[in-house]
């Protein structure tokens, strides 16, 4: 569906030479040749203005940013790719090999430090879609009043200091990549999966839902932005990520978006997550005489059976998923009202302690596979929600509604779900998606309407109108 990425162009291309690929249990060791070797330094000169959306200035960076914290990459120093079943088991199992022998001068220490691999998953194991790990080569990192740089190199004769990792950066940022303007000559046409086809599948996952089959289903659809000129992907990110706030703005080998959904997030042994379901959009609103729209958002939200317990399957869905891995877990009693500028959410905070087997908690990649694909992105049960979504949405989903993220040496990350995003196609075609679940009295005309609220984000960012 996806072809793999140039880091030169950050648009559809083949790959360097110093690009590493895997894409079966088979195959032999895919790193590049030589001793990873690296260091991470203390990085004063990251702006106090605008954080890490400075350094959202070329349309191939590879970034995970919120409230401008988080990170920017730059560059690529090994790849890997896979798909399939085991797709995540034979990621981990790279990246585990590929620092086993890696020189590494960390001087600063913490989650997002030292060799950072971003990601991008598939979200069914039967996608053609290549699942990908990518180590840049340069990487900015920032996390409250904490800012690092990390240059990363297979050169054995490079000299590793604060001034080569900071003159790598300089390099990579000198040239930055255009803006684009808004044309008349744009255009949002359907994709795979028509308005038309959509209801009949929403109308069809409800008619399975009240035969007993599965208690919830997500169904999905796509359109595609045709560009008179060539997307300016760094441009639309930082569009995303000044708007979207309280949301992961996230960039992975053409798979740009900013979801407002964390998967698993593990830091120093304690696994996080936000778990979202129930959605209204805030351009449809309905007040009462002297309502606010917090109160409104409120009443129609955690005021709705039906909102509560597509809520509360998700809540189960993740719980049950993640407790193997851990000796104590809280949630919020009560969902809160999640709001941003497009639609308001239901929304739950679940922290874990994780347990150590042998020693040695579980990565965050490895609890990304153990909690994907949650009731959120995908239905309960799973596997029949699975397989009614094959049936019923005609199209691959790609990297929609899988991971998407970052994992470091010692297995802190972060892993969003690829929510309110798309996939750069070509420089002139990008592919948006959106979906919404499905429980019993679900009303087709009003979940399409709610993909369009979903989609909002991504059509803002590209200058579109619909």
């Amino acid at each position: 569906m996806t072809s793999a990425l140039s880091p030169s162009s950050g648009l559809p291309g083949t790959r360097p030479a110093a690009a590493a690929v895997g894409t079966a249990p088979e195959a032999a060791d895919p790193s590049p040749s030589g001793t990873l070797r690296g260091i991470t330094v203390e990085w004063p000169a990251v702006p106090d203005t605008q954080g890490l959306l400075e350094y959202l200035v070329r349309d191939d960076v590879l970034c995970w940013v919120r409230r401008e914290g988080g990170l920017a990459g730059f560059g690529e120093v090994a790849r890997f790719t896979a798909s399939g079943p085991d797709r995540f088991q034979q990621a981990a199992a790279w990246w585990r090999g590929l620092q086993s022998g890696a020189d590494i001068e960390n001087q600063v220490g913490g989650p997002g430090t030292g060799p950072v691999a971003f990601g991008s998953f598939a979200f069914s194991y039967t996608s053609a879609h290549q699942s990908r790990l990518v180590v840049p080569e340069v990487l900015v990192g920032l996390d409250g009043d904490r800012a690092w740089l990390t240059y990363l190199t297979y050169d054995g004769d490079a000299h590793l200091s604060a001034a080569t990792a900071e003159a790598a950066l300089a390099a990579w940022v000198e040239e930055i990549s255009v803006e684009r303007s808004p044309d008349p000559a744009d255009s949002l046409v359907p994709g795979q999966v028509s308005e038309q086809a959509y209801m009949d599948a929403v109308a069809a996952g409800v008619e399975r839902i009240q035969a007993g089959h599965l208690s919830k289903l997500v169904v999905a659809r796509d359109v595609v932005a045709n560009l008179s000129t060539p997307i300016a992907t760094a441009q639309v990110l930082r569009e995303l990520a000044a708007r979207y706030t309280d949301c992961w703005t996230y960039s992975v080998d053409g798979l740009i978006g900013s979801t407002p959904e964390m998967l698993i997030k593990v830091e120093n042994n304690v696994a996080r997550a936000r778990v979202l379901a129930g959605t209204l959009d805030r351009s449809r609103t309905q007040n009462h005489a002297g309502e606010s729209d917090t109160d409104y958002a409120q009443r129609v939200l955690a005021g709705s059976e039906k909102q509560r317990h597509e809520h509360q399957i998700a809540i189960d869905s993740l719980t049950r998923k993640l407790e193997p891995f851990t000796t104590a877990m809280t949630s919020h009693s009560e969902p809160f009202v999640l709001e941003l500028p497009n639609v308001w959410h239901l929304a739950s905070d679940v922290s874990a302690e994780l347990a150590q087997d042998g020693g040695q908690p579980p990565s965050s990649l490895e609890l990304a596979e153990a909690v994907h694909p949650t009731a959120a992105v995908c239905g309960t049960p799973t596997e029949v929600a699975g397989a009614l979504i094959r049936e019923l949405e005609q199209m691959d989903r790609g990297p929609y509604a899988g991971p998407v993220g970052w994992t470091d040496s010692v297995g802190n990350g972060e892993w969003g779900i690829a929510l309110r995003g798309a996939v750069v196609e070509s420089p002139q075609q990008v592919r948006l998606y959106a979906g919404c679940g499905v429980v019993d009295g679900s009303d087709p005309q009003a979940e399409l309407a709610e993909t369009w609220a979903k989609f909002r984000p991504m059509i803002e960012a590209l200058g579109l109108r619909r």
